[in-house]
């Protein structure tokens, strides 16, 4: 599958995303036109799924799913993209970066409810219990996951042994648990169009 492998700090630029960079260094002044309605709704949806790496076609199939769910559509899209296995192993503090946790996951490190699990796209639900395999707890990725535990927080709905560093999904979480920079109006707005 196509994922995006190019600049990740131009791609940020391009959607609007806060740039890391180094102290003392300001941000350059943007001198681009303004948007129309559908370029904003159009970026908005690109920032999504950049930040969650997810393809179009699979993000239409977590629109269309979000739709159908009782309540705010925007709210129900950002739940679905919440509880993606990929994302729930980044909440848990233990990787920088949803990459790093996608490619951990795609590698087959995990153990949902003692079942093997290598799907980034894997929903999780209340109640289940990730653990390391033990093989991988012999891996260097392991030890790295362990140091990351001590500097990043865990999200609210997940509650993590430290030690075993295996996480209970106490609840699911809501779109206010997400924390990201996301109009989602605007990405039902881009789909209503369609």
């Amino acid at each position: 599958m196509a994922r995006y492998v190019g600049p990740v700090n131009k791609r940020m630029r391009f959607l609007g995303l806060e740039v890391p960079r180094k102290p003392g260094k300001g941000p350059k002044m943007n001198s681009r036109r303004r948007l129309s309605p559908y370029g904003l709704q159009l970026r908005e949806k690109q920032k999504a799924r950049f930040l969650y790496g997810i393809l179009e076609k699979q993000f239409r199939n977590y629109y269309d799913k979000a739709s159908k769910d009782i309540g705010s559509t925007g709210d129900s899209l950002l739940i679905l993209l919440e509880k993606r296995f990929d994302n729930v192993m980044y909440r848990t503090g233990m990787f920088n970066t949803r990459r790093q946790a996608r490619q951990a996951v795609n590698h087959g490190h995990f153990l949902i409810n003692d079942k093997k699990v290598n799907i980034p796209s894997y929903e999780i639900k209340e109640g289940d219990k990730i653990s390391w395999k033990e093989k991988s707890k012999k891996s260097s990725l392991f030890e790295i996951a362990t140091s990351n535990t001590k500097n990043n927080d865990t999200a609210k709905w997940l509650s993590l042994d430290k030690n075993e560093l295996s996480v209970q999904i106490n609840n699911l979480p809501s779109a206010s648990d997400a924390e990201l920079e996301i109009d989602t109006r605007q990405i039902v707005e881009y789909y209503s169009r369609r």
